[in-house]
């Protein structure tokens, strides 16, 4: 079978974290991808969920700004952790 070559892009810290996880399964990264590749070739979807992080759902996204603009009216009291167990000792 003839090869190809593919270059991808890829962040740094993932591409360090997949060779290390790699690595552990005792393959490198280009076998993962042809793994990933062929199942999907096979199973003609993406193998896995694909989802949104909840971090950045629009209810999340509101309540930081909420409260990002408490802070910056001066709506918060800001502690140090020194402070709030000196209050919880009391």
């Amino acid at each position: 079978m003839a090869q190809s070559t593919v270059n991808i892009r890829m962040d740094e810290d993932i591409k360090r974290e997949f060779d290390r996880v790699c690595n552990e399964l005792g393959i490198n990264m280009s076998i993962a991808i042809n793994i990933l590749a062929k199942k999907m070739i096979r199973e003609e979807r993406i193998p896995f969920e694909v989802s949104v992080d909840p971090f950045y759902a629009k209810s999340n996204t509101e309540a930081l700004q909420r409260s990002a603009k408490q802070i910056e009216e001066g709506k918060v009291v800001v502690r140090s952790l020194k402070e709030l167990e000196e209050m919880a000792s009391e």
